[in-house]
């Protein structure tokens, strides 16, 4: 029995979903109706009919929006589809043909258009029965062959137990989806019906198949404003994965129901008379959160069951936007409103265009109750999100921009997936992107980016631009400096700063939040540690050659495919990439190309030549990049006299010759050590450690940076503690050029009466 008032929804996508949705309740399966605000599955005392491999109820839903002829060609599908599976049972015993039928209704449910509602009579029978796309093409039309080709190359791999598999699978279904919507409400609709019938599968699959629609099908479903079938998706999955908490929740949720209808009944009776009396025309329906929302609350706050207040609430809908403000306002003047709990969704809409008013007031007996006020239409997107537009638009340009508004809720994947090469890499980057946005920040020019809890600068970085991302050096929020690994909140205005100079650094992976910020970053990374080893190979080859006085093949010469192949190499590329990170020695790969030498594979024979290869000296210019690295511990500077430890797969690490790190490392492996010299043309900007003691008087740092400045020099980084009475020492990090150019700073600090000390800090 409901509470008085309360009102239950079933057109649109609340009825697909009432379509075979089961509850088992006192013994009994009970169709549920899903009302309420928030569209949770109440029971209903209606009975189930057995289900029939008959296509009449579908044609009923049908009828109510398609053409004749539009329901013959679906008739033609139902026929097909049921002549191949034949024979074919569902792991329940019932004929396989239900399932297609169902998953059809459900896209009815959506007023999905014909040729979607064939697709998904025909969704299986190219994966399952082997029909050729061609014979499809030809009796149904190439737009249904497409749709149907594209869930196939999905389900194919469907759930396999290897994560690459599941990525591949998944990765071509965005790209399915990037050129037709309706893959993704199709393959939505086959995943719904499969939850609702996970019952007769293994418990093990049963849990995996709900802990992958969790992970995926679920988020994509909300971020596709679907959300009544994201809360059903949710509260499935809830009952696959732990049966035994749903069970116990479903009865304490009933047990609450019964408490808390007197409160309720008030609640509603009191806002269904003060809307008229206040001229405003308005429906209340009532609410009852989901039990994974139930759960989830327990878990991210700690809180037991009967801590959790919030699980009933209204929702007022009314004809006009001003309406929403109007109504609340009443309701306000009725309880008292709950301090920093209300959400303006109306004048900063979720990504998925949701749009409502939310508060929370404190209800009769001080029961917190929320409210959430919108009009007609910002229900109807609220509950069905990107199909609510196909109830009303049916032409070619309207549906194009139903495409182009839903990729657009699903950029950051796409952009995931073509920058991401590993498949374990990039489902890992999708989970991340996929959890519901909740901060809501602006940029300079007011202009509204949605992010993940927890983001950071970095994340709204790469939102604005891949280019604003890979080149951010600082960051204001609100007009203070802040660092990029400060956590936004929502009302943040937030500026980056970039330079061209620039780039991405690996520790940025641990405060990125977003899969689209994780996955350029990393791909930066290893597209420019690439490029950055084989420029840098390439100039250790030509020095090698240079000294065996041979001149460099042209990139175009035969003899490096002869090379490549015999050294198990891809390309000439891959062979000076493999030189810059280490991997083969340059003089060793020089003396290849003599004419005295005949180009064999790298053997122990070849190796012999190491030793004599290493007395050519390998020139170092301090911009390399990822191929070489200068030691933290000793900060070489060009004028330093240098050596270098090769580290298989990671280039260079240059020292300078007498840091103790790297005397005992070449002790103890000689063989990975390569005589190096500065170049004559290094770089310009390196970073030198430098300790300073001094009298503790008022000033004194701002003294020493102008020394510092004055010398054409630059202080990166300043720490300052008392080291005995009246005595301070400074650990600055300074910007120079050369040895040469640091013992310049040294002499300008010394200029300072106050300084005592000054030495060069290393180790």
């Amino acid at each position: 029995m409901a509470f008085p008032g309360f009102r239950y929804a079933s057109t649109g996508i609340l009825a697909a979903l009432k379509v075979g949705s089961k509850l088992k309740s006192g013994g009994k399966d009970k169709e549920l109706g899903l009302g309420v605000v928030s569209g949770v599955a109440t029971p209903l005392e209606t009975e189930i009919e057995p289900a029939v491999a008959s296509m009449a109820h579908l044609q009923q839903i049908l009828s109510t929006y398609l053409e004749a002829k539009d329901i013959a060609t679906i008739r033609d599908a139902y026929r097909f589809s049921d002549q191949a599976h034949l024979g074919q049972l569902r792991s329940s015993g019932s004929p396989y043909i239900t399932h297609p039928i169902s998953v059809a209704e459900i896209c009815a449910g959506w007023k999905l258009d014909a040729q979607a509602i064939q697709a998904a009579l025909l969704h299986d029978v190219m994966e399952d029965q082997g029909i050729a796309k061609q014979d499809l093409l030809e009796k149904f039309g190439d737009e249904v062959a497409e749709l149907v080709d594209g869930l196939s190359k999905l389900d194919r791999l469907e759930f396999a137990t290897k994560a690459q598999q599941q990525a591949e699978s998944f990765r071509k279904m965005l790209l399915a989806m990037a050129r037709d919507i309706r893959v993704i409400l199709v393959k939505l609709a086959d995943r719904l019906h499969n939850m609702r019938t996970l019952d007769a599968v293994a418990p093990e699959k049963r849990r995996r198949v709900a802990k992958e629609t969790l992970d995926i099908y679920a988020p994509i479903a909300y971020r596709l404003g679907l959300n009544a079938l994201y809360r059903e998706l949710q509260d499935l999955c809830f009952e696959a994965i732990y049966p035994n908490r749903y069970r116990v929740l479903e009865k304490a949720v009933l047990a609450a129901r019964g408490n808390r209808r007197e409160v309720l009944s008030k609640i509603d009776e009191q806002v269904r008379a003060a809307m008229p009396a206040a001229g405003i025309e308005s429906e209340v329906l009532s609410r009852e959160k989901t039990l994974y929302g139930i759960y989830h609350k327990m878990v991210q706050q700690k809180k037991s069951f009967t801590n959790v207040l919030d699980i009933y609430g209204f929702r007022v809908i009314v004809r006009t936007l001003p309406e929403c403000y109007m109504a609340m306002g009443i309701v306000h003047q009725l309880y008292r409103p709950v301090p920093g709990k209300f959400k303006d969704y109306i004048a900063i809409p979720k990504v998925n265009g949701y749009q409502s008013l939310h508060t929370t007031l404190v209800g009769p007996f001080g029961t917190p109750i929320e409210f959430q006020f919108r009009t007609h239409d910002m229900h109807q997107v609220a509950e069905e999100g990107v199909a609510a537009h196909w109830l009303y638009k049916a032409d070619t340009a309207s549906l194009q921009e139903i495409q182009s508004r839903t990729s657009q809720s699903l950029q950051s994947l796409l952009d995931i997936q073509s920058q991401t090469g590993d498949s374990s890499e990039f489902l890992e980057h999708v989970k991340v992107d996929l959890f519901p946005d909740a901060v809501y920040v602006f940029t300079p020019k007011g202009k509204i980016v949605s992010l993940p809890r927890g983001a950071t600068p970095i994340d709204f970085a790469y939102i604005i631009h891949t280019d604003v991302g890979n080149h951010a050096v600082a960051c204001k929020v609100n007009g203070d400096n802040v660092a990029l690994r400060t956590e936004l909140s929502s009302g943040d205005t937030v500026s980056i700063t970039t330079s061209p100079t620039a780039r991405p650094s690996a520790q940025w992976l641990n405060y990125a939040r977003t899969g689209r910020a994780r996955s350029e970053i990393r791909h930066f990374l290893r597209t420019s540690e690439y490029d950055e080893s084989a420029a840098f190979g390439e100039r250790q080859l030509a020095q090698a050659l240079k000294e065996l006085n041979l001149a460099m093949p042209s990139p175009e010469d035969a003899i490096w495919e002869k090379l490549a192949r015999s050294s198990g190499a891809k390309s000439r590329a891959e062979i000076l990439a493999d030189i810059g990170l280490g991997k083969r020695l340059a003089a060793v790969v020089a003396r290849r190309f003599a004419p005295d030498h005949p180009l064999i594979a790298t053997t122990a024979a070849a190796d012999e030549e190491m030793t004599a290869a290493r007395s050519v000296p390998i020139q170092i210019r301090g911009h390399e990049g990822q191929a070489v690295q200068l030691a933290p511990c000793c900060g070489p500077l060009p004028g330093d006299v240098i050596v270098a430890g090769v580290r298989i797969g990671h280039g260079l690490v240059v020292h300078t010759a007498e840091c103790p790190v790297a005397i005992r490392a070449r002790m103890k492996e000689p063989d990975r050590w390569v005589d190096v010299v500065w170049d004559q043309e290094t770089a310009k900007h390196f970073s030198a450690r430098i300790e300073i003691m001094a009298k503790n008087e008022r000033g004194i740092l701002s003294r020493i940076a102008a020394e510092v400045a004055q010398a054409d020099s630059n202080i990166i980084n300043a720490t300052m503690h008392e080291d005995a009475i009246n005595t301070v020492m400074l650990n600055l990090t300074v910007q120079v050029d050369s040895r040469k150019h640091l013992a310049q700073v040294f002499r300008s600090i010394r200029h300072v009466s106050q300084v005592q000390k000054i030495v060069r800090a290393k180790g």
